[in-house]
């Protein structure tokens, strides 16, 4: 099984010392927050956000449907974000258009939860588009469950606006969305190069930015759940206690002093000081080496891949070049005598990250663990783990979510929904014949009449076809 050799080690640490460094306030140049079909200019949200209203004059021009309409929840829960209290429904193929003044990578979340009333959400079967990327198929989740569902994307927009499309299903009556964020990401949030993991390979590759990411899961390790509130980039970490497989002699650690930012490493942006200030860790108490691992596992899909992305930061040595530990994912050594000492610059309490690629093969399930390496110390931290998260990578076609693409998901549904006219055209032409009919008998003529066979079926679409866009995906 090939590893790292040492000359990786300062790989991860420096593969981003050409960005700038991001100021702790974050302020993006694209920072869309629409609260769907609600007629308010302005709604807060439990995180003291102000989305806009979709019905809103100023906001006119973004919603593109003439075929939508507006629904508020009568009775709406007052544990619920007021951004759940409305939702826009669609018909048909619906656009939101955003103006882009920062083409690059941008944040995209889309946000549901059914409403209560005579409207069954259940029903609700459609596709979600971006800019030639599928984001979402509801067939994949049940949207007629009382919860709130956040989808949570990366996508590269190098244009000058970015479109999203809601698509019902041929089986469906509706789509509906209850929230839209669109936010210009940091430039440092996401790295052309990663290390490949497998069996078999451990390699860098490039060209991470052609495509786009989905997170799966966001968690912070041996704290607590971080809200939106305290990140700068809005998102939410959960708590690790849920994936944690095995913690046998592990323990939490807390840090009550400053996190070391520093420039070409890990930012704000990338990870909070909330996430950074907590930790599980592996601590030798005696003379003798633990023979353990924490490993945390992820159910994941298979056929895709996924960036793996781990922070780590030394919070709990008590002197520097103390800590050395390796890495596995699938149970493959993705880094070996990891030295956050060496990539750090030296510095104690300073962040740092590392992304892997790894495959969704076919168990459904994603292990990474943490464990002591050949060169860990007696009486000391022999393993680190602050942070994990888990994105999917689209597929060929340029799919979150089934393999169908973007091109023949709108083909479909004009398909699907041209069926009706054929019984429309079927009901005039019978008029006719029988209006033919009537009036020969009335005229005496006895003439056969001419019928023809009306088109009963339709070709069918082409589901594999792909795209321009997805001929560069991973």
């Amino acid at each position: 099984m090939a590893t790292l050799s040492s000359t990786f080690a300062l790989f991860f640490s420096f593969a981003l010392l050409y960005f700038n460094l991001i100021s702790a306030s974050f302020s993006p140049l694209d920072h869309y927050l629409i609260n769907c079909g609600s007629p308010e200019h302005t709604t807060v949200d439990f995180d003291h956000r102000r989305f806009t209203g979709d019905v809103s004059d100023s906001t006119a021009s973004f919603l593109t449907s003439t075929e939508s309409i507006s629904l508020a929840d009568p009775n709406p829960c007052p544990k619920s974000s007021p951004i759940y209290h409305t939702a826009r429904v669609f018909t048909r193929p619906s656009k939101y258009k955003f103006v882009i003044k920062n083409p690059g990578m941008h944040l995209v979340r889309l946000h549901f939860r059914r409403l209560r009333g005579s409207l069954d959400f259940s029903n609700a079967k459609f596709h979600v588009l971006a800019n030639g990327f599928v984001l979402f198929n509801s067939l994949s989740v049940e949207m007629g469950k009382g919860f709130e569902i956040v989808k949570d994307y990366v996508i590269g927009v190098d244009s000058d606006v970015l479109v999203i499309t809601f698509v019902p299903s041929e089986k469906s009556n509706f789509a509906f969305v209850n929230a839209i964020e669109v936010i210009s990401a940091p430039n440092d949030l996401i790295a052309d190069v990663a290390q490949h993991v497998s069996f078999d390979k451990n390699e860098q590759i490039h060209g991470l930015l052609k495509n786009g990411f989905e997170t799966m899961y966001r968690v912070n390790v041996g704290g607590w759940k971080v809200t939106p509130f305290n990140d700068s980039l809005w998102r939410t970490w959960v708590t690790d206690d849920e994936y944690l497989k095995s913690d046998d002699g592990s323990s939490k650690v807390h840090f009550g002093g400053r996190i070391n930012y520093q420039e070409g490493g890990a930012s704000r942006e990338v990870g909070p000081d909330n996430v950074y200030n907590t930790a599980r860790v592996i601590r030798s108490s005696g003379n003798s080496i633990p023979e353990l691992k924490m490993t945390w596992t992820f159910p994941v899909t298979k056929g895709y891949k996924y960036l793996v992305r781990m922070h780590f930061c030394d919070i709990a040595s008590i002197a520097r070049g103390m800590l050395f530990f390796n890495v596995y994912l699938n149970n493959n050594l993705a880094y070996k005598n990891l030295d956050l000492t060496e990539v750090t610059n030296r510095l104690l309490a300073s962040p740092f990250y590392a992304d892997f690629v790894v495959d969704g093969d076919s168990s459904g399930v994603l292990t990474l663990s943490v464990g002591p390496s050949n060169m860990s110390l007696p009486h000391a931290v022999d393993a680190i783990l602050n942070g994990v998260e888990i994105m999917k990578i689209n597929n060929s076609v340029g799919s979150f979510d089934g393999k169908i693409c973007a091109h023949a998901v709108l083909k479909s549904w004009k398909r699907g929904n041209g069926n009706v006219l054929y019984p429309m055209l079927a009901a005039v032409f019978m008029l006719l014949m029988a209006f033919v009919i009537m009036h020969r008998r009335r005229t005496g003529v006895t003439d056969s009449v001419a019928w023809w066979r009306l088109p009963t079926e339709i070709p069918e679409v082409n589901l594999k076809y792909g795209n321009q866009l997805s001929s560069n995906k991973l």
